[in-house]
């Protein structure tokens, strides 16, 4: 099941333990990238679209709950 990504209004928050700030994201996306190779096949990515992404799961880095992720309001967010 996907975990919603926090917007410009929410943010994550531990169910277990209350952290708002450290978490491990696993997330799948498929991507265009333009590649160049400089003449000793060293590559570097220059520009890269984005066609979709979604995140699998997020693990609290404090408690190491998975699954125990909520969106809860930004503080001064406007509603």
């Amino acid at each position: 099941m996907p975990v919603p990504t926090p917007t410009d209004q929410t943010r994550w928050r531990c169910t277990l333990c209350g952290n708002l700030t450290r978490f491990d994201v696993t997330r799948s996306s498929r991507a265009v990238e333009y590649v160049h190779l400089d003449l000793a096949g060293e590559s570097q990515v220059e520009e890269r679209e984005v066609l979709s992404e979604s995140i699998e799961s997020v693990r609290c880095r404090w408690c190491d709950a998975v699954d125990k992720v909520e969106l809860v309001d930004r503080p001064g967010a406007q509603v």
